[in-house]
């Protein structure tokens, strides 16, 4: 067997077309049609007025804490079991992360663990859609209009999914979205935000762009930033946009076919559990390895990639890391989660012989009885 990849990019339909456009046009930088366009169907693919293409996803969420005000002294609360991207854009506000538990079968963020972490500091709650899958949104909001604390979404993982038949990206203030290379579609680096609030939707757009005047060229306003996305970049998503029906399609194929080879063995291999109000866009596929499995998740791993198969961990939560190291926290679901977790190769090119591989050696691997 070929080595299987954990993520492979298809680029399927118009991506070349209109990147040779913007090539022989010249309109290779942060002007040109694509933008608007990309904009513009990006908003209308989530349900929302107003969307904001920048450079990468990373920035997407501190240009919207930015345009907030969120500051020093200010808390953000989110969960501890996410991409280290979403504490970092807080703390480049000056502002502080605070962490929240997971829940076992979703991998997203406990709603029952948040209300007891806000203080006269809380800021914003910044669920994040994880691995594909929405936050448990309805609890959320509730907790949100409670306090009157605005809701950030990090669907960097997202794009497509959905919670009680609504997109992500329209619940809250406004969304994050990331079209890195691994993502469900992708413009090599990249993101959007979405947002139905006029007012941020201004402060936001001045301050991508270096915070220069509307109504006078090179004479700048405020502190801005250069967050743009590049119009090259633009035509690569415009194109991956125009068939985001067909990527999300073979992303629940993917996982479709690992719940065929691999469900039913909660013993020994647990999936993320998809709640039956939820459609998950399955960014990633993951398992977690049950207490029945003696191996270290690592040696597992160790053990795939010998047979050619490449393997990454489930994210490492944030209170372990360096930068946000906290001895005395205990967050058990999450810090399980991350301990037992493998992401799977999820990318739309699998095909089925290839899966069954994946399983087969896996079920090997931890001692499972190979079959179907």
């Amino acid at each position: 067997m070929n080595r299987i990849s954990i993520a492979n990019p298809v680029f399927n339909g118009n991506e070349k077309k209109y990147l040779m456009e913007c090539i022989d046009t010249g309109w290779v930088s942060a002007n040109g049609r694509f933008i608007n366009e990309f904009e513009k169907k990006f908003a209308e693919f989530c349900g929302t007025r107003y969307a904001i293409a920048c450079s990468n996803g990373t920035v997407t969420l501190h240009l919207i804490l930015a345009a907030m005000g969120i500051g020093p002294g200010d808390e953000v609360i989110m969960p501890t079991l996410t991409y280290i991207a979403t504490a970092n854009a807080v703390k480049y506000c000056g502002a502080t992360p605070v962490f929240v538990d997971s829940e076992e079968d979703t991998f997203n963020m406990d709603p029952q663990k948040v209300e007891e972490k806000i203080t006269d500091r809380t800021k914003a709650i910044m669920p994040v859609h994880l691995y594909g899958l929405s936050a448990d949104m309805n609890a959320l909001m509730a907790i949100s209009a409670k306090y009157d604390i605005p809701i950030i979404e990090d669907a960097a993982e997202a794009h497509g999914a959905t919670y009680d038949g609504k997109k992500v990206g329209n619940f809250g203030l406004a969304a994050s979205f990331s079209f890195f290379g691994n993502k469900v579609i992708t413009c090599g680096e990249g993101g959007m935000i979405t947002t139905n609030d006029e007012k941020l939707y201004e402060r936001m757009k001045l301050l991508k762009g270096q915070a220069v005047s509307p109504e006078k060229r090179y004479w700048h306003v405020d502190v801005g930033y250069n967050y743009r996305m590049t119009n090259m970049q633009a035509a690569v998503g415009l194109g991956q946009l125009e068939n985001i029906s067909w990527h999300m399609e073979q992303r629940k194929r993917v996982a479709g076919l690992y719940e065929k080879y691999l469900g039913g063995m909660e013993t020994d291999l647990k999936l993320q559990k998809v709640p039956e109000n939820c459609e998950s866009v399955y960014w990633m596929s993951n398992v977690i390895l049950q207490d029945a499995v003696t191996k270290p998740r690592d040696q597992v791993m160790k053990e795939m990639e010998e047979c050619n198969i490449e393997m990454r961990p489930v994210f490492y939560p944030m209170h372990i890391m360096p930068p946000y190291l906290d001895g005395q926290a205990s967050f058990p679901v999450a810090e399980r989660l991350a301990a037992r977790g493998i992401s799977l190769p999820s990318h739309a090119l699998l095909q089925e012989e290839e899966i069954k591989y994946i399983c087969d050696c896996l079920k090997r691997i931890v001692g499972c009885q190979i079959g179907e």
